[in-house]
């Protein structure tokens, strides 16, 4: 394809992601599908140095830190034919007059999946040899547990619920599949039949939260979802128990949590809570039966280039006149982040 006849591309996100997210060998190749400028970012649709460029777009490459694409922003671009999204949701960038405008959007929620459902996997991994607390007397006792205190621990049959089928969810379980546990799954959109081929057995919530070792979450967050780990279902969970989260912290109560964890009965691993970050004087700083992380399970750093890698692709696919590889279609919101 000739330079003239290829679409003109802009990028729209805050700069400092675009090093990471685009590194010379995926902007070379950028630069090889689109008509692009590397050096332009727009951060304000509403910029008059923006306007010609904007007018001329065909294709916006988007991430964090996207203004709002709405009403105005499409008359601003009438050429407009794709959003390609190098993260996560598109449910707060597109306003509803994106998709009556008949614009093909694609996201990266599919590569980003893919080190949250590792990270949990290391969480549960470590959770089930009570790695944290015993790490915590550790430090303090400066000796090595007796035998009779570790009867409890190990990995061998320990019992994994997992709530949502989401695209993290999927891979989360598709990681616990060679390891010696029983996983069982939760989501109103999965059948049995389903639940059996991500290799899980399906079961209501609360049965689910009365009878796992270790519950993780991937929901996500909707209005449907908001505080489905209520008081009452937090305290379902057996004396001992662990939430992983790395979800939303608003699909769980935070003041039930932290009566829970403060009381001692259950453990939390939680990159992610409400409010992020919690307040300076919150005890789950400092409990020794809680792992607290800031927000790390999704991409960062060298994983980011897994995003751009996918809008890359993408781009590949819609100049070559074929169907995207992760489209994202209104009706996939619903249910979805």
């Amino acid at each position: 394809m000739r330079t003239s006849q290829l679409p003109r591309a802009l990028f729209a996100m805050d700069p400092v992601h675009l090093p990471a997210l685009f590194p010379p060998r995926l902007t070379a190749r950028l630069t090889s599908l689109a008509r692009l400028d590397p050096t332009l970012v727009v951060r304000d649709f509403a910029d008059p140095a923006v306007a010609g460029p904007l007018a001329e777009t065909e294709v916006l490459i988007t991430g964090w830190g996207c203004p709002r694409i709405d009403e105005e922003v499409l008359a601003a671009a009438p050429r407009l034919r794709a959003v390609l999204h190098a993260a996560g949701s598109v449910r707060s960038l597109l306003a509803p007059a994106v998709w009556g405008r008949g614009l093909a959007v694609s996201n990266a929620v599919e590569a980003n999946a893919l080190p949250v459902a590792e990270y949990t996997l290391a969480a549960i991994l470590l959770s089930g040899k009570e790695a944290f607390g015993l790490r915590e007397r550790f430090r303090a006792e400066h000796a090595f547990p007796p035998p009779g205190d570790l009867a409890r621990v190990g990995n061998l049959g320990r019992r994994i619920g997992v709530i949502g089928a989401s695209r993290v969810g999927r891979r989360l379980l598709e990681l616990l599949r060679p390891l010696d546990f029983t996983v069982t799954l939760h989501d109103p959109y999965v059948d049995v039949a389903e639940a059996a081929s991500l290799g899980a057995a399906l079961l209501p919530l609360d049965e689910l939260m009365r009878t796992s070792d270790i519950v993780s979450l991937h929901a996500p967050d909707i209005p449907e979802t908001y505080r489905m780990l209520d008081r009452r279902r937090l305290s379902l969970m057996p004396d001992g128990s662990v939430l992983v989260n790395t979800s939303r912290g608003a699909l769980v109560d935070p003041d039930a949590l932290t009566e829970e964890l403060v009381s001692g009965r259950i453990s939390a691993v939680l990159d992610v809570t409400e409010p992020e970050p919690l307040p300076a004087d919150s005890p789950l700083y400092r409990l020794p039966n809680v792992f607290l992380t800031p927000h790390i399970a999704g991409s960062l750093g060298n994983e980011l280039e897994r995003l751009g890698r996918t809008v890359v692709d993408e781009l590949a696919l819609l100049t070559a006149g074929a169907p995207l590889a992760h489209a994202v279609l209104q009706a996939d919101l619903v249910n979805s982040a």
